[in-house]
């Protein structure tokens, strides 16, 4: 019979061959195919639960800093994916990159084997307030929980959700807690300062959590991204 691993006949473990007076006689061992099976699907978890399925390809290798307007932030960013400390901000309007750029440290973090939730602003609240219903399947209090402790989290479109005092709430809580606690943590936002909670807004400012707000000015980022795709499919097929 054929095994992908012969050390341990594909049980995932095996006995060392030693004398019946060895400390390890009968001891069963750990198979390093199952530890790095183990391994695999510990990956697979930490990016199913990420959030991040759609921003797969998002990344620092595929970012265009060609164009104008993201160089800074392009770097702020990749500074921060190599220490995942403090809390960066980047602020752009909308297709100016700085998704992709909160993506591609995302990205850069499941490489290192850190959990990361990425969660856009209203649909987290959206799936927060799904939770008080009967037919959920996860509770509130653990899903938030989950949120707030997670060792890297993105919050991506701070600005545009629903402004009821329910969602401000429950937005200031989570942002407040991970202020308190200096718990690494990315914003995203594409509007003013002055549009948002100023709770919140004194917590993004505390210069100890980090170096300033990293700003996009490239307006058509993604359009142009869009178009260089474009371009290279019809080289391809040309």
């Amino acid at each position: 019979m054929l095994y992908v691993c012969e050390r341990c006949k594909d049980a995932g473990y095996y006995v060392l061959d030693v004398p019946v007076t060895h400390p390890e006689f009968g001891k069963l061992k750990l198979c390093d195919c199952r530890d790095s099976e183990h391994m695999r699907r510990a990956a697979e978890e930490r990016r199913r639960l990420s959030n991040l399925g759609a921003f797969a390809d998002k990344t620092f290798e595929t970012f265009d800093t060609s164009i104008p307007g993201v160089q800074d932030a392009y770097h702020e960013a990749l500074t921060y994916a190599g220490h995942l400390s403090g809390w960066l901000v980047l602020f752009g309007s909308c297709g100016s990159g700085k998704t992709h750029l909160a993506a591609a440290i995302a990205n850069r973090a499941l490489e290192r084997n850190v959990q990361v939730i990425f969660a856009v602003v209203p649909d987290l609240l959206d799936h927060l307030r799904s939770t008080f219903g009967p037919s959920s399947d996860v509770a509130y209090d653990e899903r938030f929980e989950t949120v707030r402790e997670v060792p890297l989290l993105i919050l991506d479109d701070l600005g545009t959700e629903n402004t009821t005092p329910w969602a401000r709430e429950k937005l200031y809580q989570l942002i407040n807690h991970r202020y308190n606690y200096r718990l690494p943590t990315i914003v995203t936002l594409n509007r003013k300062l002055e549009a948002i909670d100023e709770r919140i807004v004194s917590r993004m400012s505390d210069k100890s959590l980090h170096n300033g707000i990293a700003t996009l000015t490239a307006g058509d980022y993604r359009q142009r991204e869009m178009h260089l795709r474009n371009g290279k499919r019809k080289r391809r097929t040309s």
